[in-house]
């Protein structure tokens, strides 16, 4: 079994509508505010550029201010740091670490991932967190400039590691993804709450009666 994570709310914290509430607090005074502003700057084009390496920071910090008329210095505070702060989510790492054991011990898994990251944040992760090592391979977006759901980013991964459709297993936060794994052959799991992906994920790849077991020992 090929397993794929995403990284963004599924290995790593991410939480747009926070991170702007906390950068605009009279602009995202409520949670309805905040996800509207956190939209409006992570799903526009000019985010989405950047994403893919198709532009580089300090356009993307330009052109949002500019577009929402916000301040730059106070945009470019919440974009820089985005790559450092990211911060792992515990119960998934567990996870990924019971993987690995099982894929050293037993070899009937690899660890892969498939992330929509900037280049500059990508590199940010590899240097902080040594966990990525434990990977067989993997496609940040903004190093092969084009991103999900493109399903040519889904056909390089597999092309590049022979990833077989039927026996890949893709883990991502947004259903679009989801969805677009599940159009080239990938099974799929829907991670909503990042900390049930570990009960999710065994189910798919563990016989039932080694389920709890597994769970077990992650705790």
């Amino acid at each position: 079994m090929n397993i794929v994570f995403d990284f963004g709310a599924v290995l790593f914290t991410w939480q747009p509508a926070e991170l702007v509430a906390r950068s605009f607090p009279m602009l995202a005074g409520t949670a309805d505010k905040a996800r509207a502003l956190a939209r409006s700057i992570f799903h526009h084009p000019d985010w989405q550029a950047f994403d893919c390496g198709l532009t580089d920071i300090e356009t993307v910090i330009t052109n949002t201010a500019r577009r929402l008329q916000l301040d730059a210095q106070t945009v470019r505070a919440l974009m820089t740091p985005i790559g450092e702060e990211l911060a792992p989510i515990a119960v998934n790492i567990e996870l990924l670490e019971q993987l690995r054991h099982r894929r050293d011990q037993q070899g009937d898994v690899r660890l892969y991932f498939l992330s929509n990251m900037p280049a500059p944040y990508a590199r940010a992760l590899e240097r902080r967190h040594a966990f990525l090592q434990w990977f067989d391979g993997g496609i940040f977006s903004g190093d092969v400039k084009f991103g999900k759901p493109d399903p040519a980013i889904y056909q390089l991964l597999a092309s590049r590691y022979c990833l077989e459709p039927a026996s890949t297993l893709f883990v991502d936060d947004m259903l679009v993804n989801v969805e677009a794994a599940a159009a080239v052959g990938w099974q799929t799991i829907h991670c909503q709450q990042p900390d049930r992906l570990p009960e999710d994920m065994l189910k798919k790849i563990m016989p039932v009666a080694q389920v709890k077991k597994g769970l077990e020992a992650i705790d």
